[in-house]
Protein backbone atom coordinates (compact mmCIF):
# COMPACT_ATOMS: atom_id res chain seq x y z
CA UNK A 1 0.00 0.00 0.00
CA UNK A 2 1.53 3.13 -1.12
CA UNK A 3 1.51 6.12 1.11
CA UNK A 4 1.86 9.86 0.28
CA UNK A 5 0.56 13.36 0.92
CA UNK A 6 -2.92 13.91 -0.21
CA UNK A 7 -3.70 17.01 -2.26
CA UNK A 8 -6.90 18.93 -3.01
CA UNK A 9 -7.24 17.72 -6.54
CA UNK A 10 -10.23 15.73 -5.64
CA UNK A 11 -11.89 18.76 -4.10
CA UNK A 12 -11.40 21.11 -7.07
CA UNK A 13 -14.30 21.14 -9.46
CA UNK A 14 -15.01 23.48 -12.34
CA UNK A 15 -17.99 25.85 -11.84
CA UNK A 16 -20.38 26.83 -14.55
CA UNK A 17 -20.55 30.66 -15.06
CA UNK A 18 -23.95 32.32 -15.34
CA UNK A 19 -24.46 34.37 -18.44
CA UNK A 20 -23.93 38.23 -17.95
CA UNK A 21 -27.16 40.31 -17.71
CA UNK A 22 -27.07 43.50 -19.82
CA UNK A 23 -30.59 44.91 -19.18
CA UNK A 24 -29.63 47.12 -16.06
CA UNK A 25 -27.18 49.02 -18.21
CA UNK A 26 -29.82 49.54 -20.83
CA UNK A 27 -32.24 50.89 -18.24
CA UNK A 28 -29.59 53.31 -16.91
CA UNK A 29 -28.86 54.58 -20.40
CA UNK A 30 -32.56 55.17 -21.07
CA UNK A 31 -32.93 57.09 -17.76
CA UNK A 32 -29.93 59.29 -18.57
CA UNK A 33 -31.33 60.07 -22.02
CA UNK A 34 -34.73 61.01 -20.52
CA UNK A 35 -33.11 63.25 -17.91
CA UNK A 36 -31.02 64.93 -20.58
CA UNK A 37 -34.07 65.54 -22.73
CA UNK A 38 -36.10 66.94 -19.80
CA UNK A 39 -33.30 69.13 -18.42
CA UNK A 40 -32.03 70.49 -21.70
CA UNK A 41 -34.22 73.64 -21.56
CA UNK A 42 -33.27 74.20 -17.93
CA UNK A 43 -29.64 73.69 -18.83
CA UNK A 44 -29.89 76.19 -21.63
CA UNK A 45 -31.56 78.68 -19.27
CA UNK A 46 -28.83 78.07 -16.71
CA UNK A 47 -26.17 78.71 -19.37
CA UNK A 48 -28.00 81.88 -20.56
CA UNK A 49 -28.41 83.37 -17.03
CA UNK A 50 -25.51 84.76 -15.00
CA UNK A 51 -26.79 83.27 -11.72
CA UNK A 52 -29.81 81.52 -10.20
CA UNK A 53 -32.00 82.70 -7.31
CA UNK A 54 -34.75 80.80 -5.54
CA UNK A 55 -38.25 82.15 -6.09
CA UNK A 56 -38.90 81.79 -2.35
CA UNK A 57 -36.56 84.72 -1.76
CA UNK A 58 -38.47 87.02 -4.14
CA UNK A 59 -41.82 88.77 -4.33
CA UNK A 60 -43.65 89.21 -7.63
CA UNK A 61 -46.44 91.45 -8.91
CA UNK A 62 -48.25 91.88 -12.22
CA UNK A 63 -48.45 95.17 -14.12
CA UNK A 64 -52.10 96.12 -14.62
CA UNK A 65 -54.51 98.98 -15.16
CA UNK A 66 -56.14 99.99 -11.88
CA UNK A 67 -57.07 103.12 -9.90
CA UNK A 68 -54.15 104.91 -8.26
CA UNK A 69 -54.83 106.67 -4.98
CA UNK A 70 -51.98 108.65 -3.52
CA UNK A 71 -52.41 109.37 0.15
CA UNK A 72 -50.50 109.80 3.39
CA UNK A 73 -51.66 107.81 6.38
CA UNK A 74 -50.43 107.67 9.93
CA UNK A 75 -51.24 108.22 13.54
CA UNK A 76 -51.99 111.68 14.87
CA UNK A 77 -52.67 113.21 18.24
CA UNK A 78 -55.28 115.74 19.25
CA UNK A 79 -53.83 119.18 19.96
CA UNK A 80 -55.39 122.56 20.63
CA UNK A 81 -55.45 124.91 17.68
CA UNK A 82 -54.63 127.65 20.17
CA UNK A 83 -52.42 126.75 23.10
CA UNK A 84 -50.56 129.93 24.06
CA UNK A 85 -47.73 129.89 26.56
CA UNK A 86 -47.66 132.97 28.79
CA UNK A 87 -44.40 134.66 29.82
CA UNK A 88 -43.41 137.15 32.49
CA UNK A 89 -43.27 140.71 31.19
CA UNK A 90 -40.99 141.72 34.04
CA UNK A 91 -38.95 140.29 36.89
CA UNK A 92 -40.29 139.86 40.41
CA UNK A 93 -42.16 137.56 42.76
CA UNK A 94 -44.97 135.71 40.95
CA UNK A 95 -48.23 134.80 42.65
CA UNK A 96 -50.42 132.27 40.85
CA UNK A 97 -54.15 132.89 40.83
CA UNK A 98 -55.16 129.53 39.30
CA UNK A 99 -54.22 125.85 39.34
CA UNK A 100 -53.54 123.40 36.52
CA UNK A 101 -56.79 122.22 34.98
CA UNK A 102 -58.87 125.23 36.05
CA UNK A 103 -61.33 126.60 33.51
CA UNK A 104 -60.61 130.25 32.72
CA UNK A 105 -62.23 133.06 30.73
CA UNK A 106 -60.65 135.50 28.35
CA UNK A 107 -59.10 138.40 30.31
CA UNK A 108 -59.11 136.56 33.64
CA UNK A 109 -56.07 137.17 35.86
CA UNK A 110 -53.89 134.05 36.04
CA UNK A 111 -50.78 135.34 37.84
CA UNK A 112 -49.54 138.59 39.39
CA UNK A 113 -45.88 139.63 39.44
CA UNK A 114 -44.78 142.12 42.10
CA UNK A 115 -42.07 144.50 40.86
CA UNK A 116 -41.32 147.33 43.37
CA UNK A 117 -38.71 148.81 41.05
CA UNK A 118 -41.17 149.21 38.20
CA UNK A 119 -43.87 150.59 40.49
CA UNK A 120 -41.45 153.21 41.90
CA UNK A 121 -40.41 154.25 38.42
CA UNK A 122 -44.04 154.72 37.48
CA UNK A 123 -44.64 156.92 40.53
CA UNK A 124 -41.58 159.05 39.69
CA UNK A 125 -42.59 159.51 36.09
CA UNK A 126 -46.12 160.49 37.07
CA UNK A 127 -44.66 163.07 39.45
CA UNK A 128 -42.58 164.45 36.56
CA UNK A 129 -45.77 164.68 34.51
CA UNK A 130 -47.34 166.85 37.20
CA UNK A 131 -44.24 169.07 37.35
CA UNK A 132 -44.16 169.56 33.58
CA UNK A 133 -47.89 170.28 33.55
CA UNK A 134 -47.27 173.07 36.11
CA UNK A 135 -44.38 174.43 34.01
CA UNK A 136 -46.65 174.52 30.99
CA UNK A 137 -49.34 176.41 32.88
CA UNK A 138 -46.75 178.92 34.17
CA UNK A 139 -45.36 179.43 30.66
CA UNK A 140 -48.83 180.03 29.28
CA UNK A 141 -49.56 182.64 31.99
CA UNK A 142 -46.23 184.36 31.33
CA UNK A 143 -46.89 184.35 27.61
CA UNK A 144 -50.25 186.02 28.12
CA UNK A 145 -48.68 188.66 30.39
CA UNK A 146 -45.91 189.51 27.96
CA UNK A 147 -48.32 189.52 25.04
CA UNK A 148 -50.51 192.02 26.90
CA UNK A 149 -47.49 194.25 27.68
CA UNK A 150 -46.34 194.18 24.07
CA UNK A 151 -49.84 195.01 22.89
CA UNK A 152 -49.95 197.95 25.32
CA UNK A 153 -46.61 199.28 24.03
CA UNK A 154 -47.83 198.93 20.46
CA UNK A 155 -51.02 200.80 21.27
CA UNK A 156 -49.02 203.62 22.92
CA UNK A 157 -46.76 203.87 19.86
CA UNK A 158 -49.83 204.01 17.64
CA UNK A 159 -51.26 206.90 19.74
CA UNK A 160 -47.94 208.74 19.64
CA UNK A 161 -47.88 208.33 15.87
CA UNK A 162 -51.41 209.70 15.56
CA UNK A 163 -50.55 212.66 17.85
CA UNK A 164 -47.48 213.50 15.77
CA UNK A 165 -49.56 213.36 12.58
CA UNK A 166 -52.16 215.73 14.08
CA UNK A 167 -49.49 218.15 15.36
CA UNK A 168 -47.84 218.27 11.92
CA UNK A 169 -51.18 219.05 10.33
CA UNK A 170 -51.81 221.97 12.78
CA UNK A 171 -48.33 223.37 12.33
CA UNK A 172 -48.64 223.19 8.58
CA UNK A 173 -51.97 225.10 8.63
CA UNK A 174 -50.53 227.72 10.97
CA UNK A 175 -47.44 228.15 8.81
CA UNK A 176 -49.57 228.60 5.71
CA UNK A 177 -51.64 231.21 7.58
CA UNK A 178 -48.45 232.99 8.68
CA UNK A 179 -49.15 232.38 12.34
CA UNK A 180 -46.04 230.33 13.05
CA UNK A 181 -42.49 229.92 11.89
CA UNK A 182 -41.28 227.30 9.46
CA UNK A 183 -39.14 225.89 12.22
CA UNK A 184 -42.22 224.67 14.03
CA UNK A 185 -43.35 222.78 10.95
CA UNK A 186 -39.98 221.08 10.64
CA UNK A 187 -40.03 220.08 14.33
CA UNK A 188 -43.47 218.56 13.84
CA UNK A 189 -42.19 216.61 10.84
CA UNK A 190 -39.26 215.22 12.88
CA UNK A 191 -41.60 214.24 15.72
CA UNK A 192 -43.84 212.40 13.23
CA UNK A 193 -40.90 210.47 11.77
CA UNK A 194 -39.75 209.54 15.23
CA UNK A 195 -43.26 208.39 16.25
CA UNK A 196 -43.63 206.31 13.07
CA UNK A 197 -40.29 204.60 13.72
CA UNK A 198 -41.27 203.83 17.31
CA UNK A 199 -44.58 202.36 16.16
CA UNK A 200 -42.89 200.13 13.56
CA UNK A 201 -40.37 198.89 16.13
CA UNK A 202 -43.13 198.14 18.65
CA UNK A 203 -45.08 196.28 16.01
CA UNK A 204 -42.06 194.19 14.96
CA UNK A 205 -41.09 193.50 18.58
CA UNK A 206 -44.63 192.34 19.37
CA UNK A 207 -44.53 189.86 16.46
CA UNK A 208 -41.12 188.44 17.36
CA UNK A 209 -41.87 188.19 21.07
CA UNK A 210 -45.23 186.55 20.38
CA UNK A 211 -43.55 183.90 18.22
CA UNK A 212 -40.90 183.31 20.88
CA UNK A 213 -43.51 182.88 23.59
CA UNK A 214 -45.50 180.49 21.36
CA UNK A 215 -42.40 178.37 20.77
CA UNK A 216 -41.66 178.29 24.49
CA UNK A 217 -45.20 177.15 25.26
CA UNK A 218 -45.02 174.52 22.49
CA UNK A 219 -41.74 173.19 23.89
CA UNK A 220 -43.37 172.86 27.31
CA UNK A 221 -46.31 171.01 25.73
CA UNK A 222 -43.98 168.64 23.88
CA UNK A 223 -42.01 167.89 27.04
CA UNK A 224 -45.27 167.19 28.87
CA UNK A 225 -46.55 164.91 26.08
CA UNK A 226 -43.26 162.99 26.01
CA UNK A 227 -43.35 162.53 29.77
CA UNK A 228 -46.97 161.41 29.60
CA UNK A 229 -46.08 158.77 27.01
CA UNK A 230 -43.27 157.53 29.23
CA UNK A 231 -45.61 157.32 32.20
CA UNK A 232 -48.24 155.55 30.07
CA UNK A 233 -45.69 153.00 28.90
CA UNK A 234 -44.63 152.32 32.47
CA UNK A 235 -48.29 152.03 33.47
CA UNK A 236 -48.74 149.47 30.67
CA UNK A 237 -45.76 147.49 31.94
CA UNK A 238 -47.12 147.54 35.46
CA UNK A 239 -50.52 146.43 34.18
CA UNK A 240 -48.88 143.58 32.23
CA UNK A 241 -47.43 142.28 35.47
CA UNK A 242 -50.94 140.90 35.92
CA UNK A 243 -50.90 137.99 33.47
CA UNK A 244 -54.35 137.47 31.90
CA UNK A 245 -55.77 134.64 29.79
CA UNK A 246 -55.85 135.48 26.06
CA UNK A 247 -58.57 132.87 25.33
CA UNK A 248 -61.40 130.96 26.95
CA UNK A 249 -60.06 127.57 27.87
CA UNK A 250 -58.30 125.56 30.52
CA UNK A 251 -55.04 126.03 32.38
CA UNK A 252 -52.53 123.56 31.05
CA UNK A 253 -49.07 123.25 32.55
CA UNK A 254 -47.61 125.41 35.32
CA UNK A 255 -43.90 126.13 34.83
CA UNK A 256 -43.23 127.92 38.15
CA UNK A 257 -43.89 127.38 41.83
CA UNK A 258 -46.06 129.61 43.98
CA UNK A 259 -44.36 132.91 45.00
CA UNK A 260 -41.28 132.08 42.95
CA UNK A 261 -38.96 134.85 41.82
CA UNK A 262 -38.97 134.92 38.04
CA UNK A 263 -36.87 136.79 35.48
CA UNK A 264 -38.21 138.78 32.58
CA UNK A 265 -39.56 136.56 29.73
CA UNK A 266 -39.67 133.49 31.98
CA UNK A 267 -42.30 130.83 31.13
CA UNK A 268 -45.19 130.95 33.58
CA UNK A 269 -48.02 128.70 32.36
CA UNK A 270 -49.95 127.57 29.30
CA UNK A 271 -53.63 127.88 28.43
CA UNK A 272 -55.44 125.37 26.21
CA UNK A 273 -58.36 126.46 24.05
CA UNK A 274 -60.48 123.29 24.01
CA UNK A 275 -63.13 124.86 21.78
CA UNK A 276 -60.88 124.46 18.74
CA UNK A 277 -59.04 121.15 18.44
CA UNK A 278 -56.89 119.86 15.58
CA UNK A 279 -55.06 116.62 14.85
CA UNK A 280 -51.30 116.75 14.32
CA UNK A 281 -49.43 114.03 12.41
CA UNK A 282 -45.82 113.51 11.38
CA UNK A 283 -45.26 113.11 7.63
CA UNK A 284 -42.12 111.85 5.89
CA UNK A 285 -40.20 114.59 4.16
CA UNK A 286 -40.70 113.00 0.72
CA UNK A 287 -44.49 113.26 1.04
CA UNK A 288 -44.46 116.60 2.85
CA UNK A 289 -43.38 118.36 -0.34
CA UNK A 290 -46.78 117.58 -1.85
CA UNK A 291 -48.88 118.56 1.16
CA UNK A 292 -50.75 121.84 0.90
CA UNK A 293 -53.21 123.71 3.06
CA UNK A 294 -56.79 122.82 2.17
CA UNK A 295 -56.19 119.22 1.03
CA UNK A 296 -58.99 116.82 2.09
CA UNK A 297 -58.35 114.20 4.71
CA UNK A 298 -60.02 111.71 6.99
CA UNK A 299 -59.78 111.37 10.76
CA UNK A 300 -60.92 108.19 12.49
CA UNK A 301 -61.04 106.85 16.00
CA UNK A 302 -63.38 105.38 18.60
CA UNK A 303 -65.16 103.55 15.78
CA UNK A 304 -66.07 106.81 13.98
CA UNK A 305 -64.84 108.75 10.97
CA UNK A 306 -64.78 112.49 10.41
CA UNK A 307 -63.93 114.58 7.37
CA UNK A 308 -60.83 116.71 7.80
CA UNK A 309 -58.82 119.33 6.01
CA UNK A 310 -55.13 120.24 6.16
CA UNK A 311 -54.88 123.50 8.12
CA UNK A 312 -51.10 123.95 8.33
CA UNK A 313 -47.80 122.37 7.28
CA UNK A 314 -44.68 123.13 9.29
CA UNK A 315 -41.80 124.61 7.24
CA UNK A 316 -39.27 122.88 9.49
CA UNK A 317 -37.94 119.34 8.97
CA UNK A 318 -37.08 117.44 12.17
CA UNK A 319 -35.51 113.97 11.93
CA UNK A 320 -36.68 113.60 8.33
CA UNK A 321 -40.30 114.40 9.20
CA UNK A 322 -42.62 117.39 8.92
CA UNK A 323 -45.51 118.19 11.27
CA UNK A 324 -48.89 118.73 9.60
CA UNK A 325 -52.21 119.62 11.20
CA UNK A 326 -55.77 118.78 10.15
CA UNK A 327 -58.91 120.53 11.35
CA UNK A 328 -62.37 119.02 11.38
CA UNK A 329 -64.27 120.02 8.24
CA UNK A 330 -67.60 119.98 10.07
CA UNK A 331 -68.67 120.35 13.69
CA UNK A 332 -65.98 119.35 16.14
CA UNK A 333 -66.68 115.94 17.75
CA UNK A 334 -67.40 115.88 21.44
CA UNK A 335 -65.44 114.09 24.15
CA UNK A 336 -62.06 114.58 22.50
CA UNK A 337 -59.08 114.97 24.80
CA UNK A 338 -55.73 116.66 24.48
CA UNK A 339 -53.05 114.25 23.12
CA UNK A 340 -55.66 111.60 22.26
CA UNK A 341 -54.45 109.27 19.48
CA UNK A 342 -56.42 109.10 16.22
CA UNK A 343 -55.80 107.67 12.75
CA UNK A 344 -55.24 110.23 10.01
CA UNK A 345 -55.27 109.95 6.23
CA UNK A 346 -54.63 112.76 3.74
CA UNK A 347 -55.64 112.31 0.09
CA UNK A 348 -52.96 113.67 -2.25
CA UNK A 349 -54.32 112.48 -5.62
CA UNK A 350 -56.72 109.93 -7.14
CA UNK A 351 -56.76 108.74 -10.78
CA UNK A 352 -58.61 105.92 -12.55
CA UNK A 353 -57.14 103.37 -15.01
CA UNK A 354 -53.47 103.99 -14.36
CA UNK A 355 -50.88 101.50 -15.59
CA UNK A 356 -49.02 100.50 -12.48
CA UNK A 357 -47.65 97.79 -10.26
CA UNK A 358 -47.54 97.05 -6.56
CA UNK A 359 -44.90 99.11 -4.85
CA UNK A 360 -41.82 97.30 -3.59
CA UNK A 361 -38.17 97.79 -2.83
CA UNK A 362 -37.33 97.98 -6.54
CA UNK A 363 -38.87 101.48 -6.55
CA UNK A 364 -36.21 102.80 -4.22
CA UNK A 365 -33.33 100.55 -5.32
CA UNK A 366 -31.54 102.28 -8.14
CA UNK A 367 -33.96 105.17 -8.01
CA UNK A 368 -36.70 103.14 -9.71
CA UNK A 369 -34.91 103.25 -13.07
CA UNK A 370 -34.75 99.48 -13.61
CA UNK A 371 -37.01 96.48 -13.07
CA UNK A 372 -36.72 92.71 -13.57
CA UNK A 373 -39.40 91.17 -15.79
CA UNK A 374 -39.90 87.39 -15.48
CA UNK A 375 -40.31 85.52 -18.77
CA UNK A 376 -39.92 81.72 -19.13
CA UNK A 377 -38.40 81.40 -15.68
CA UNK A 378 -35.74 84.05 -16.32
CA UNK A 379 -35.74 87.54 -14.80
CA UNK A 380 -34.44 90.05 -17.32
CA UNK A 381 -33.39 93.59 -16.39
CA UNK A 382 -35.19 96.34 -18.30
CA UNK A 383 -35.09 100.13 -18.07
CA UNK A 384 -38.32 101.66 -16.78
CA UNK A 385 -39.67 105.10 -16.02
CA UNK A 386 -41.95 105.46 -13.00
CA UNK A 387 -44.41 108.24 -12.25
CA UNK A 388 -46.73 108.96 -9.35
CA UNK A 389 -46.29 106.83 -6.27
CA UNK A 390 -48.61 105.88 -3.44
CA UNK A 391 -48.09 103.75 -0.38
CA UNK A 392 -49.27 100.62 -2.26
CA UNK A 393 -48.81 101.25 -6.00
CA UNK A 394 -46.53 103.07 -8.39
CA UNK A 395 -47.37 104.38 -11.85
CA UNK A 396 -45.45 102.97 -14.84
CA UNK A 397 -44.76 105.47 -17.62
CA UNK A 398 -42.57 103.36 -19.88
CA UNK A 399 -40.60 100.09 -20.04
CA UNK A 400 -43.43 97.78 -18.93
CA UNK A 401 -46.81 96.75 -20.28
CA UNK A 402 -49.96 95.31 -18.79
CA UNK A 403 -49.54 91.64 -17.87
CA UNK A 404 -45.79 91.77 -17.24
CA UNK A 405 -44.69 89.87 -14.14
CA UNK A 406 -42.18 91.95 -12.19
CA UNK A 407 -39.91 91.16 -9.26
CA UNK A 408 -40.88 93.86 -6.74
CA UNK A 409 -38.57 92.86 -3.86
CA UNK A 410 -35.48 90.73 -3.35
CA UNK A 411 -33.65 92.10 -6.38
CA UNK A 412 -30.62 92.77 -4.22
CA UNK A 413 -29.92 89.03 -4.61
CA UNK A 414 -29.44 89.58 -8.36
CA UNK A 415 -26.27 91.66 -7.80
CA UNK A 416 -27.05 93.77 -10.85
CA UNK A 417 -27.04 90.85 -13.32
CA UNK A 418 -28.83 91.36 -16.63
CA UNK A 419 -30.40 87.87 -16.63
CA UNK A 420 -31.15 85.71 -13.59
CA UNK A 421 -32.59 82.17 -13.50
CA UNK A 422 -35.54 81.88 -11.13
CA UNK A 423 -35.33 78.48 -9.47
CA UNK A 424 -38.52 76.88 -8.19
Amino acid sequence: MSTGIRDTSEQDRPLNRAPRRRWPWALAALAAAAALAWGAPRLRQSWSGELAVSAARLNFATVELAPLTRDVAGEGRVVAAQSPTLYASGGGAATLQVKAGDAVKRGQALAVIESPELSNRLAQERSNVDALRADLARAEVEARQQTAALQSALDAARIDLQTAQNDLARQTQAFEAGATARMQVERAQDALAKARLAYEQAQALRGLKTDSLALDVQAKKSALARQQLLAQDLARQVDELTVRSPVDGQVGQLFIDEHANVARDAKLLSVIDLSRLEVQMQVAESFARELAVGMPGEISGNGQRWAGQVSSVSPEVVNGEVAARLRFAQAQPEQLRQNQRLSVRVLLDRRDQVLGVTRGSFVDDGGGAIAYVVRDGVAQKVAVKLGARSLERVEVLSGLKAGDRVVISGTDNFKGADRVLIAD
